[in-house]
């Protein structure tokens, strides 16, 4: 992982496969991520694309499926317009979920590399930790 590292984690009452299930099926997605419509195929190396609304604008973040190992690891490279920056490799950033069981739960876990600092990795890890509890609300 490049920079610095922003990191969320959850554990979630459910087995990893229902844990892999919302965060990969489109209509689940659509509901725990307030709305977001995600398109892939889920194949190394196709696109994926996430678009809906944020604050009264519309956006379409895109990346690419970096890994795709069900139910432990999936892992897509990300990158939002709504930052104002350029559309080049070097401000894309790369997220990887992590699922492990243990006892019956699912520990969920989150990296985002490619943060400028300690403040923004910061904040990008509460974002994330907002998104995985609304996860794990979804779920439970």
């Amino acid at each position: 992982m490049r920079g610095k590292v922003a990191t969320a984690e959850v554990d979630v009452d459910a087995a990893p496969g229902r844990v892999w299930q919302a965060l990969t099926d489109t209509a689940e997605v659509k509901e725990w991520m307030a709305g977001t419509t995600l398109k892939t195929d889920w194949q190394v190396g196709s696109l994926i694309t996430w678009s809906g609304q944020y604050d009264g604008n519309s956006y379409q973040d895109k990346g690419e499926v970096v890994a795709y190992d069900e139910p432990r690891e999936l892992s897509v490279t990300h990158f939002s317009p709504l930052t104002g920056q350029e559309d080049v490799p070097e401000n894309y950033h790369t997220l990887v979920y992590t699922l492990k069981e243990e006892s019956g739960r699912t520990q969920l876990r989150l990296s985002q590399d490619n943060c400028a600092d300690e403040d923004e990795a910061e904040k990008f890890s509460e974002n994330w930790q907002q998104m995985l509890d609304g996860i794990k609300a979804h779920i439970e």
